[in-house]
């Protein structure tokens, strides 16, 4: 690779070189950079070219009077870099989010650099102290002006002041139906099941999986983290019979609303239909759509469209034209594929009632996400729901559609080849592109995690590391081919932090994996917690488990993730045997896994056993409850119990690598052994009568569970 295209890279954070999974050195193709820059509208095609865009890049800052974004910290002065006219006076002045107008003091003396004939000089404006929020700075020098955003953040993502150490339990919400779901769980099951565990059992808070939108055709996408769109709702998760509509629409709809609920809501299913739950729950929204509305709820509607504004209507608009057109808005007419174009703007007065009604879907999905966490806090607990945030998008969704100009189009991110996918992973989701976050004030990001934080008392992010950098793969090319792209992370920490600040949600970062030197003390120092995952709390040469106190005290602490063995399915190894029947694992590698499967086993038991955790002779719940007991023993802020734990299913919600003609991937209800080998679907009634929960409710109880009111 020349020169000239390394400095290239390094302008943007391409990586020329990384280490593998083993710790070597692995060379990126000269093609992979290339293709990499070019999907950020970089030439990087002949030596003319890298030349022409490796001037323009080093001296773009130089142009700037002021950088587009500058992100800096709260509690001290605030230092804003200027370049600035050489021999010229700059004046500053801060807006603040309130409109409040603060004059800068500009300090020279910087360094300095020709561009076009003229020189310039580095200066730093300074202003004592501002609040947290969205500012605005404008600089004058030299006749020229300009300006740009100044987000002023937190310095830590806040933590509810409790007198103990918080618990609760995390669940795919789909899966946990009552007698009177639809065939799938929804937010009225949530409602029910924070005001339960809250107010009866002492939880202070419940994981939930993504409920990002997806696209509103048949077949109904499954899985939570490949959404259309992560600033929506998948309104398959509304509680039909409590939209207030409801009680006040015409006779006729009513009987038809009863006739739909009693098709479905008998109780837990075998597997999730979603094509048939959404089938009967559209039917019924619709006809609610068109039912009379009072004017109370005329002026709640109208304020939610005020407050979400365009954003929802483009939503609702690549709804409808999903439905007329397909769900990938590539295969769509040429003419609809872009959202401010004329083609559009026809569509969207042609079909205005239909745009209403996939707009009216997410108005609803706010109110009662909003009646959940209001139950959760009414029943005591202290954070209360903790609302997942998915890596990326579906291309061919909403916010691919709306949204294309912050996406590098054509590139996909997943991870380099390691030991157990050794061609790499493609996720087939494209990335946010890092020098469009910038120009923008972060406004992609920042709306991503407004929508989730908005009736949130925490959020989990998943697959934290993408906030440092991401594996770029580019079209046409393997895993084998890709390579990482650094983020702004401590621009991206501090909008992350503000908006979590302004929910009064905690954040919990995924931090699974060959994580980057470094990378976990810049979460903790941003309060951030890490994830604290029962079976990998092992020593760095996997030869023992870590002990429970030694484990990290800015963590979340669980036995395993959606992505893992149940704590029953790791007891019994169905890992080993479920891998083998989908053929992730030929037999020669799945009897060796499961003879590093029973080691591993038998340390965690004697780990327990010394830990005064079982006695001996333990059955598969009392050592589920002694997995759950070594939670509780470790320092960490927050621990949770799967529902699927309590209730010993041995089924695995996902097996990634797997389709759903191999694996039931999201579609498994909550579930219980039945007796004879088998499983049977376990409603919240029934849950909330489970034999399991009290030794689980004690084993968080043992010592350690306190914790001091702030630490």
């Amino acid at each position: 690779m020349t020169e000239p295209l390394e400095r290239l890279a390094a302008c943007y954070g391409v990586a020329t070189e990384y280490e593998d999974y083993k710790g070597d050195p692995r060379t990126v193709p000269d093609s992979t950079v290339r293709a990499v820059l070019a999907a950020m509208g970089v030439d990087a095609g002949t030596p003319e070219s890298i030349a022409a865009a490796l001037e323009a890049a080093e001296e773009r800052p130089w142009r700037d009077l002021v950088s587009p974004t500058v992100v800096r910290r709260s509690g001290g002065p605030i230092e804003i870099p200027l370049h600035v006219p050489d021999g010229a006076t700059a004046t500053v002045v801060v807006t603040t989010e309130d409109g409040a107008e603060l004059a800068a003091d500009v300090v020279p003396g910087g360094d300095r650099r020709e561009v076009d004939g003229s020189f310039i000089v580095a200066a730093t404006a300074v202003v004592a102290d501002l609040p947290t929020g969205y500012h605005t700075v404008t600089v004058g020098a030299g006749g020229r002006s300009a300006s740009g955003h100044l987000i002023v953040a937190p310095r830590r993502a806040p933590w509810p002041a409790t007198a103990r150490r918080p618990w609760g339990f995390m669940l795919q919400l789909y899966a946990v139906m009552s007698s009177r779901s639809w065939g799938i769980g929804d937010i009225g099951d949530l409602t029910e099941l924070v005001h339960w565990s809250g107010s009866e059992l002492g939880a202070a808070a419940v994981l939930i999986n993504p409920l990002h939108a997806v696209t509103p055709v048949h077949p109904i996408p499954g899985s939570p983290y490949f959404p259309s769109s992560k600033r929506f709702v998948n309104p398959i998760y509304l509680d039909v019979v409590a939209v207030p509509e409801l009680e006040s629409a015409p006779a006729q709809v009513r009987a038809r609303v009863d006739e739909l609920s009693a098709l479905l809501a008998t109780g837990p299913v075998e597997r999730i239909d979603r094509d048939a739950v959404w089938r009967a729950k559209a039917e019924a929204l619709e006809l609610l759509h068109a039912a009379p509305s009072s004017p109370e709820r005329a002026t709640a509607y109208a304020a939610y469209r005020e407050r979400v504004g365009a954003a929802v209507d483009d939503f609702a608009a690549f709804c409808t034209l999903a439905e007329l057109h397909g769900a990938d808005w590539h295969d769509w007419p040429a003419e609809l594929h872009d959202p401010r174009g004329p083609a559009v703007d026809l569509a969207r007065g042609e079909h205005a009632d239909r745009i209403d009604y996939h707009r009216w879907l997410q108005w609803l999905c706010d109110e009662q996400l909003a009646g959940a966490q209001e139950a959760a806090r009414a029943a005591g607990m202290a954070i209360g729901v903790i609302h997942d945030l998915a890596i990326g998008v579906d291309p061919g969704g909403a916010d691919g559609w709306s949204m294309r100009d912050a996406l590098a189009i054509g590139i996909t991110v997943g991870a380099p080849p390691d030991l157990y996918a050794h061609q790499g992973q493609d996720w087939s989701q494209p990335p946010l592109r890092p020098d469009r976050l910038a120009a923008t004030g972060y406004a992609a990001f920042r709306d991503m995690l407004r929508a989730t934080t908005r009736h949130a008392g925490g959020i989990r992010i998943d697959h934290v590391l993408a906030l440092f950098r991401l594996f770029w793969i580019p079209p046409g090319c393997t895993a084998a081919d890709g390579t990482y792209v650094t983020y702004p992370a401590d621009d991206l920490l501090g909008v992350l932090v503000l908006e979590a600040d302004r929910a009064g949600a905690i954040v919990i970062g995924e931090d699974l994996g060959t994580v980057p030197r470094g990378v976990r003390e810049t979460l903790h120092d941003n309060g951030i917690l890490g994830s604290a995952v029962l079976y990998f709390q092992r020593t760095d040469d996997w030869s023992a488990p870590v002990p429970p106190a030694d484990w990290h005290e800015l963590s979340l602490a669980t036995v395993n993730t959606h992505d893992l063995p149940t704590a029953a399915g790791y007891l019994t190894d169905e890992r080993v045997r479920l891998y083998r029947e989908v053929g992730l694992l030929d037999d020669e590698r799945a009897e060796s896994e499961l003879q590093q499967s029973i080691h591993e086993r038998e340390q965690l038991v004697e780990l327990m056993a010394t830990e005064g955790l079982i006695g001996g002779s333990p059955e598969l719940a009392d050592l589920v409850a002694g997995m759950h007991g070594l939670l509780a023993r470790s320092p960490c802020r927050l621990v949770l119990a799967a529902l699927s734990d309590v209730t010993l299913d041995r089924r695995q919600p996902n097996v990634p690598g797997t389709t759903d003609d191999v694996h039931p991937n999201w579609q498994l209800p909550l579930a219980e052994p039945d007796g004879a080998g088998g499983d049977r679907p376990v409603s919240l009634e029934q849950l909330k009568e489970s034999p399991q929960l009290a030794p689980l409710l004690a084993a968080f109880a043992v010592a350690g569970s306190a914790a001091t009111a702030d630490r």
